[in-house]
């Protein structure tokens, strides 16, 4: 099979499983450090989240890994990348906007991002955690419009809760139901399109609304 990062992403069963095999206890550092890259560097967007979330839970039921050591390490990794990424924001965030004549980070933007995270900066921090590349770019933003951190990790931890513990579970639960390990690549590529979907649907709905004004 070619080694890609798409059939990586369709096919986590059979890489996760081959990497249990070869790495033993070692595939809860990789697992750590995937979810942590994933939510904690903004650089790297493209790692699977949720994919890896289901897959590691259906392997967790075959007995390759114990589901709640994985829930509790994989929350630790993605807890751990949001403050990591939210203290990015913080500290780079006046450097980025420190140029009165960008056009790009003008001061006013992040102004109006400090408003915009103290009105809603919790339901943003939780939902994110369930979108993709949202996800790795919302604490960074929440850092960046210096959102009270104390605030932003109890919305964090409280995604993360849900995000972690709900994946890994569905996949404990379902992973290795007969009809869904034989469809497992589209599985999941449903997960990833339900994923995206609020997305889409945003970037749909925004785009008519300027089409409508235009």
């Amino acid at each position: 099979m070619e080694l890609s990062l798409i059939n990586i992403i369709l096919h986590l069963d059979v890489f996760l499983n081959d990497l249990v095999n070869q790495y033993g206890v070692w595939i809860y550092a990789i697992l750590f450090l995937v979810i942590f890259c994933e939510t904690g560097l903004v650089v790297t967007p493209f790692l699977p989240g949720d994919s890896l979330l289901f897959i590691a839970g259906a392997v967790a039921a075959g007995g390759g890994m114990d589901p709640i050591l994985l829930a509790v390490l994989l929350m630790a990794a993605a807890i751990l990348g949001d403050s990591t990424n939210y203290l990015i924001g913080r500290f780079a965030g006046d450097k980025l906007f420190k140029n009165p004549n960008s056009k790009i980070f003008r001061r006013d933007y992040l102004d109006q991002t400090h408003a915009f995270y103290e009105k809603h900066g919790g339901k943003t921090v939780t939902l994110a955690r369930f979108l993709p590349i949202l996800r790795t770019f919302a604490p960074f933003v929440a850092g960046v419009g210096k959102m009270f951190y104390p605030r932003f990790l109890g919305f964090s931890v409280l995604g993360t809760v849900f995000w972690v513990c709900g994946l890994v579970a569905l996949g404990y639960f379902f992973g290795n139901v007969p009809f869904i390990k034989k469809n497992l690549t589209l599985m999941i590529v449903a997960i990833i399109f339900i994923s995206m979907l609020p997305m889409i649907i945003g970037f749909v709905r925004s785009r008519g609304n300027r089409a409508a004004k235009a």
